[in-house]
């Protein structure tokens, strides 16, 4: 196939995307894009009612359209199947893509072409999406800096082109360093302590590499067991240090990294008129400021602090009872453990009796049937296959080959999807699943979109969405489904929850669409779908034993809501302090650049982090939310929290007017997930629940206040 990145079928065919393709297509893609925009520069820019939202702003999104599928494309496949010859020719092309993107607000004839129409009398008369959507890319360039000299524009683009450059480093030394280690056991006897799914998982894992006993790696699934349950505290050590040391290491080291992304940041905030890089991303958010955000921060941090306090010293007090020794300061690799235990202790409760409830393949289907419910969907199942590339780089396996009609995926393991609208039968979208760890994929779960579609207001037509969800949750053993514990299960709603955002969009601008929103706003649509892993009417759709098909047990249920709320202050507080981390390193960037960044760290964070016989370091050099990219969560992590607030306040309707309630499904899927970012995330928010938010929402929910 010929140009198979620039491709335009709904269904991608990937065993066509392989590395050798990508300098060849993306420069093509890069050529068009040019083209397009010296097009729309080229209009008379002197006289306005030659200029149309047609042949401007929709005439750029259309030119940018080919090349931004693309690049996602190869993205896409360096998160999930990432090999040698992949990073290479990701990394080849990635200084281009980034340049050419920062040079679009930098471009003077075409910010005058866009600017003369954005503020001509012929704005006032589109629908009410066009207009926001005017409004916003005019802001957007403003923001990179559309406005500024052209001395300043030329170092503006050189920012974000180092940007991409240093954050692809620093999250290819994350994946790096985590495949770097494994811990191999050959004594049964270190093994005391751990679930006996956590045990095969290892074992199974040394086979996949001919190893004899069982082998332990820095990925989620077989980390966690370990620092939660292994009585060894020499393993719990081991495991722990090991995770710490992540981009500190000689090898695959991020601090310098980080150092040069901040002052890069804070200097490309600077040219823009911010007084640091927080208010630059803040600024159009709902928090409005980098202040703000922290002060909201604070605020719940106050209200939780004497609980927080208090929950470490009841933790610190059980272990001294449980082993006869004076209570002490704990160790860091001890925390987890000892939790459990106290856990346990208090409510009687196991998190690892939840997993047999947790099969995979019902919990997908038991969300399936949730959505379908509350938002009038229905989701079908597609048979897929995976058809090995032709390159060397090609995975080493594939499946025999079935036939051509079937869409293909990237993985034997991936999924696909197609999502109607249960009434109309109208195709919303499609999309694919990947759940489990590969030593090719980045950590951590995720949803992404490869093709937003719209819904044109003049004769009602619709182009689907196309969309994915991964994870890295425990895989299968065996002939033994994948059983999943009660987090891995709220991570999968939430992360669908992102996916129904961009399904479900019903704008008719395609930027405007979908998960498109203030990054404050986009974790409402997810966080909310977690409150369904809690009620027994939508645990009853799913939590059956792989086994027996039985419900979850009464009293298991009631055990597992009386520990919901366990350590809920410490959990809080962990949140609000990565947030706060996140803010006072962006905000106080130039106070803090000569400063040992862990220091600073620890400075600012004083309250928030219990303290330990062991001082742990700051994750900040393994901290992908913030690194990984030009921006991302970049002084925008408080949004988990901030989003967090929404989503307690807004389920609330839910359980005021039922949880399975059609009607308020219905309501939340026209009045949030279709419309993208149409309007004011605040005016959507109060179009639902009729009201402000409500900020002590989720310290009630979470048990903190009254």
């Amino acid at each position: 196939m010929k140009h198979p990145f620039l491709q335009k079928e709904f269904e991608i065919r990937w065993s066509s995307l392989t590395p050798d393709q990508i300098e060849t297509d993306i420069t093509q893609a890069l050529n068009d894009a040019q083209a397009a925009i010296e097009a729309v520069a080229d209009r008379n820019a002197e006289n306005a009612e030659t200029l149309t939202y047609a042949n401007t702003i929709a005439a750029l999104d259309d030119g940018l359209e080919t090349l931004n599928h693309a690049w996602g494309l190869v993205s896409h496949l360096d998160s999930v199947n990432n090999s040698p010859e992949l990073r290479e020719a990701h990394n080849a092309m990635l200084p281009k893509v980034s340049e050419f993107f920062a040079s679009i607000p930098l471009n003077e004839t075409l910010w005058k072409t866009l600017k003369t129409f954005g503020e001509s009398a012929a704005v006032s008369k589109l629908t009410t999406a066009k207009q926001r959507y005017v409004h916003e890319t005019l802001t957007d360039f403003r923001e990179q800096g559309a406005d500024l000299s052209p001395e300043k524009k030329t170092r503006a683009g050189e920012i974000q082109s180092k940007l991409a450059e240093l954050t692809q480093k620093y999250s290819e030394h994350c994946l790096d360093a985590t495949n770097a280690w494994e811990k191999i056991i050959t004594d049964a006897a270190e093994l005391t302590g751990l679930p006996e799914s956590a045990i095969a998982a290892a074992k199974q894992n040394a086979e996949q590499k001919e190893k004899n006993g069982w082998r332990f790696t820095l990925q989620a699934p077989s980390l966690i067991p370990v620092l939660t349950y292994a009585d060894s505290d020499a393993l719990r050590q081991e495991l722990w240090q090991a995770y710490a040391t992540i981009g500190r290491g000689a090898e695959y080291n991020n601090q310098e990294l980080v150092r040069e992304i901040l002052e890069l940041r804070h200097e490309f905030a600077l040219l823009v008129g911010q007084a640091n890089f927080a208010d630059h991303v803040t600024e159009r958010r709902m928090a409005a400021s980098g202040s703000a955000a922290l002060k909201f921060g604070e605020a719940i941090f106050a209200k939780v602090q004497r609980q927080f306090t208090d929950e470490l010293n009841a933790l610190r007090q059980y272990k001294a009872t449980a082993t006869g020794q004076p209570s002490e300061l704990l160790e860091p690799w001890e925390t987890s453990y000892w939790a459990e235990k106290q856990r346990k202790a208090n409510y009687d409760f196991d998190e690892e009796a939840l997993r047999p409830y947790f099969p995979i393949g019902r919990v997908i289907s038991g969300m399936f049937d949730i959505a379908q419910q509350l938002f009038g969907l229905r989701i079908e199942a597609r048979d897929a296959q995976f058809v090995a590339p032709s390159s060397n780089s090609a995975p080493s396996s594939s499946l025999s080959s079935p036939p051509s009609s079937l869409p293909e995926v990237w993985h034997p393991e991936v999924k696909f999807y197609d999502l109607f609208d249960a009434v109309s039968d109208e195709h919303l979208g499609s999309f694919y699943a990947d759940w489990h760890p590969r030593e090719a994929k980045r950590g951590g779960a995720w949803m992404n979109y490869l093709i937003t579609g719209n819904r044109d207001a003049s004769n009602g037509a619709r182009t689907p969405h196309l969309g994915l969800i991964c994870g890295n949750m425990t895989p299968p053993v065996g002939d033994q489904p994948a059983l999943l514990n009660h987090r891995e299960v709220e991570t999968i709603f939430h992360e669908f929850g992102h996916l129904l955002h961009h399904l479900c969009g019903e704008v008719e601008v395609k930027s405007l669409n979908g998960v498109n929103v203030p990054w404050d706003f986009v974790e409402l649509p997810s966080q909310i779908m977690e409150n369904w892993c809690w009620d027994r009417d939508s645990l009853d759709l799913f939590a059956r034993h792989h086994e027996t098909g039985e419900t979850i047990p009464e009293e298991l249920f009631n055990k597992m809501l009386d520990a919901r709320n366990y350590m809920k202050a410490s959990a809080n507080v962990r949140q609000l302090s990565f947030g706060k981390m996140d803010l006072e390193l962006h905000i106080n960037w130039p106070q803090s650049k000569e400063k040992d960044l862990d220091a600073f760290i620890k400075q600012q964070l004083q309250g928030y982090t219990a303290d330990y016989k062991t001082e742990p370091k700051s994750n900040v050099f393994n901290f992908s939310h913030l690194f990984s990219s030009p921006t991302g969560y970049a002084a925008g992590y408080y949004s988990y929290k901030w989003a967090e607030v929404l989503d307690a306040d807004a389920f609330t309707r839910f359980q005021k007017e039922g949880i399975l309630n059609v009607n308020t499904g219905r309501s939340f899927r026209s009045e949030i997930l279709a419309k993208g970012n149409s309007a004011d995330p605040a005016l959507l928010f109060k179009n639902f629940m009729g009201r402000a938010p409500d900020p002590d929402a989720l310290l009630r929910r979470d048990g903190l206040i009254n």
